[in-house]
């Protein structure tokens, strides 16, 4: 009786249209919740998923929350984990807000908390190289796609040395050959366990939960479709920008958590609670080999083979997933302080045969665009078109996509394409709940449109795709990849907008990556 009072009372709250209503309360397994409304949606923020990973739960599992008696007001973000605030805001979507080690928390959007039928489920994992982000995030605002009848939820993780790391000390507290390294990994599991215990009392299916991400949040998708512990947990996934970057084998995570060690001045043999003694600040900041890379400990309990080993052995969870990248993801890599141009330069030096190959399939005879267009498809344009494949040898369908539109106002800051990240607000449709970039070159209407478009096919995949589907309606019909048609769905076409259906694209030079891609890729 209480559940339906509470239920009762969101509605009135809605159909009133009083705004900011605190006294909206939902009952989930770990206690009750007081959320608001945003115009007609119902908002949860800042909801413990698991509990803090404080002094001795550092470094370990998620644990479960201790149920709370009261209400927990739920009306404001939680904090993000540990990272460089700068960073962030120059290239992570936004200000991260305050940081804690306590920060398992996620975001809850729901348009109806008892709608006549569930509604589908959408889970972000936020980008970042697994070192920035949070899921409050401005580009992440689950407003508008709540609003076409999902129920979305965003959430932190443990970023940086506090969610992938390795040292003895550590993994001896494991069985052999059982150790946990991806701490950050398995946040988003219990996040997803989460979704599974409660979701239901927001409005969502539990049996249809798409996982989706951008960047690392796209690798966490593709991680979590090889590991044995998320399998069920969801449904089906959405891949965007995913990179070639290897993973970290275990036995070079180790190394590096040794050298991390010895730089805050720890013996050989410290211990593990040496470890958890250390600051929890004092990491972020960390540089050069001392930092972690963008990618996920390969050989651990949470990922115990490398996701592209499992993929290219079409071994993943068989679930549906669209994928694709953005026609400019090479800008992202002056960030790793990589030079196109020198690499480039370097094959041309080892194979000068490859080297005229390329010129020759890319048509382009400057070596600085040369390098960036190579650059680009090898570290992400060939990552949608390997899963695609993949989806194909395990009979399960695949939808790959190309990025290619650049805010109307913008387009000369942009010559060479969207770059990395850039599509994050058209396919959230989030364009309005985000400051302009600049005064000068506010969003257009256009823009806004073009958003509209495309979410439209995030949304439709989130609600339609199984395994049984071989086409997303829509605007444009949008078949599913086959090695036969190979058609990629090009969002936006020369910069401009416009919805296209490209057939084989990049065929010849994925093929040719293809063989290439374990010695070439490298950041």
């Amino acid at each position: 009786m209480l559940a339906g009072l509470q239920i009762m009372e969101g509605r009135l709250n809605r159909e009133t249209g009083m705004k900011n209503e605190t006294g909206l309360r939902i009952m989930t397994a770990e206690g009750e919740l007081r959320g608001c409304m945003d115009d007609d949606l119902f908002v949860f923020k800042g909801i413990p998923y698991a509990a803090a990973p404080l002094g001795a739960l550092r470094w370990r599992p998620p644990q479960p929350v201790t149920p709370w008696q009261q209400v927990r007001d739920a009306t404001a973000f939680g904090a993000s984990g540990w990272q460089n605030r700068t960073y962030c805001q120059a290239v992570g979507g936004g200000d991260p807000g305050e940081f804690s080690e306590d920060c398992l928390y996620l975001n809850v959007w729901t348009p109806d908390v008892a709608p006549v039928k569930p509604l589908p489920v959408m889970v972000w994992l936020h980008g970042g190289g697994y070192t920035i982000g949070a899921g409050g995030l401005a580009p992440y605002n689950g407003k508008p796609m709540a609003s076409r009848g999902a129920v979305v939820v965003t959430l932190n993780y443990r970023l940086g040395h506090l969610g992938f790391f390795s040292h003895p000390a550590l993994d001896a507290e494991y069985p052999v050959a059982s150790t946990v390294n991806n701490f950050g990994l398995l946040d988003q599991i219990a996040a997803l366990q989460w979704v599974q215990r409660n979701i239901p009392a927001f409005g969502g299916d539990r049996r249809n939960v798409t996982l989706f991400g951008e960047s690392s949040g796209a690798r966490s998708v593709l991680s979590l479709c090889c590991s044995p512990l998320a399998e069920g947990l969801f449904h089906k996934g959405i891949v965007q920008s995913a990179y070639s970057l290897p993973d970290t084998p275990l036995k070079k995570a180790r190394q590096q958590g040794m050298a991390v060690a010895r730089h805050f001045g720890l013996p050989p043999d410290a211990s593990a609670d040496d470890l958890r003694a250390l600051p929890a600040d004092a990491f972020w900041s960390l540089e050069g080999p001392l930092a972690i890379p963008p990618v996920p400990i390969a050989g651990d309990a949470v990922l115990p083979e490398p996701m592209l080993k499992t993929f290219m052995a079409a071994k993943q969870h068989r679930l549906p997933l669209m994928a694709g990248s953005n026609s400019d993801e090479a800008s992202v890599l002056e960030y790793f302080g990589v030079d196109a141009t020198a690499v480039l330069h370097q094959l041309r030096d080892k194979n000068r045969l490859t080297y005229r190959t390329l010129k020759w399939m890319y048509d382009i005879h400057d070596d600085q665009r040369l390098g960036r267009a190579v650059a680009r498809d090898m570290a992400f344009s060939l990552v949608p078109w390997l899963v695609m494949r993949a989806q194909h040898n395990a009979g399960m369908p695949g939808w790959r996509y190309w990025f290619d539109y650049v805010s109307e106002h913008a387009r000369d800051l942009y010559p060479h394409g969207t770059w990395h990240g850039n599509e994050v607000p058209y396919v959230l449709n989030t364009l309005s709940q985000m400051p302009d970039p600049n005064e000068e070159r506010p969003f257009s209407e256009a823009d806004r449109a073009f958003a509209a478009r495309v979410s439209e096919y995030w949304f439709t995949f989130a609600r339609d795709a199984t395994e049984y589907k071989h086409q997303l309606e829509g605007e444009v019909v949008w078949p599913a990849w086959h090695p036969g048609s190979d058609v990629t769905m090009s969002l936006g076409d020369d910069r401009k907008s416009g919805l296209v259906l490209k057939r084989n694209f990049m065929r010849a030079r994925m093929r040719l990556f293809r063989l290439l891609m374990t010695r070439m890729v490298r950041l």
